[in-house]
């Protein structure tokens, strides 16, 4: 065994010195110290970046198919009053939602920004409770009111018993109301005086939309959208001017569920033109977006960039109907982001590099100074120092 143990001491690369032959200096415990305070300022902040997550970033060809796209909305219109205010969506697929109420909220709000009031109901008024003429004639005995459509019926007995009722009839076949005032509905449920109360309101609207995941668009405009021979248009009220004032505040806008550390670019956007009626167009690329955290929850979602354009209809030689429109097209390529821990064996190997390096550089330090100082001093031995 003897044999074995001189064998390792052979082999040991740190040999002992006898401390009687150390010489300690002034200049070595200084440097000691700050390689001390080095070593230990580096080993906090490597710590803290092992505590931290790391987000690694990847690059993927999008292959899903088929799918709903959420898009979540807060948009605030200072000059349009909210029964006046509708959303419509549609997709290249052809397939079109118009004045869309499911999932919408609208806030009145005075030109002060305060709210007046909240609901959630889309353009019109409550139904009447009071009976009125059947398509022009007497009620009989049990018999239940049936309004008149006024034309756009396509039964004979179909029946709208309310001014919105008549409204969706007339935009289904494609006719504009121009005169609420002709309409017996609108005239007893107070529609245009309700409408005249809130002149000078704006109108804060949010919710969300589910459309197919291709390409399409959705729009904020002032009256009902309707389609004639392949155009959109907007049955815009005749007492209001043409010139509808579309200057908007987008609060929030997100395709999906948020994502941590991601901000989106439309959010807190206000646009305010010299000429404010227009056609406000936002041409939106969204890209599909996974994020896993570092606990293992994974948020499917989507980034998206944006460019903006102003077209004023006053000017423009194509007569177009004011409103607020989000195009939107779908990224081939998927993010994915992944937030993972630093390897404890990086760090450890880290660590050993700090210490060792600043231990070395320390000793060479020291060393330099050391020697050059008794250079020094045998050269004033010798009276070669002037």
């Amino acid at each position: 065994m003897d044999k074995v143990y001189g064998k390792l001491r052979n082999l040991d690369a740190y040999p002992k010195i006898n401390e009687d032959f150390f010489s300690r200096t002034l200049s070595g415990g200084v440097i000691t110290l700050v390689a001390s305070i080095f070593i230990f300022v580096l080993f906090v902040s490597e710590f803290r970046l092992y505590l931290h997550t790391v987000t690694n970033t990847k690059l993927v060809v999008d292959t899903s198919r088929g799918g709903k796209l959420h898009i979540n909305f807060d948009v605030t219109f200072p000059a349009i009053p909210c029964t006046l205010l509708s959303v419509d969506a549609m997709d290249i697929s052809g397939e079109r939602h118009l004045d869309i109420r499911h999932d919408i909220f609208k806030k009145r709000i005075d030109s002060q920004g305060n709210v007046v009031g909240t609901r959630q109901d889309g353009i019109g008024a409550p139904q009447i409770e009071k009976p009125l003429q059947r398509h022009g004639g007497r009620l009989e005995h049990n018999e239940k009111y049936c309004g008149s459509c006024f034309g756009a019926e396509t039964a004979d007995d179909e029946c709208c018993n309310s001014c919105e009722e008549v409204r969706e009839a007339y935009r289904k076949k494609g006719w504009a109301i121009t005169n609420t005032d002709l309409i017996d509905q609108c005239k007893r449920e107070g529609f245009v005086d309700k409408v005249k109360e809130e002149q000078g309101e704006g109108c804060n609207i949010h919710g969300s939309l589910e459309v197919n995941k291709v390409a399409g668009n959705f729009h904020f405009a002032p009256g009902k959208s309707f389609h004639q021979t392949n155009f959109q248009l907007l049955d815009l009220l005749a007492f209001q001017t043409e010139n509808y004032n579309i200057s908007h505040k987008i609060n929030k806008l997100t395709f999906g569920d948020s994502i941590p550390g991601i901000v989106n670019p439309l959010d807190g956007v206000h646009w305010q033109q010299e000429t404010p009626s227009g056609v406000y167009q936002y041409f939106i690329k969204v890209v599909p977006t996974i994020h896993t955290n570092i606990r293992g929850h994974t948020i499917q979602s989507n980034q998206f960039s944006v460019t903006e354009h102003f077209k004023n209809t006053e000017t423009e030689m194509t007569r177009s109907a004011p409103g607020v429109f989000f195009f939107y097209d779908l990224s081939p390529i998927k993010v994915t982001f992944t937030e993972v821990h630093t390897s404890f064996l990086h760090f450890l190997t880290h660590i050993c590099a700090i210490m060792g390096g600043v231990f070395t550089v320390a000793g060479i330090v020291d060393s330099f100074i050391y020697h050059g100082q008794k250079a020094l001093r045998k050269k004033q031995e010798l009276g070669k120092l002037r």
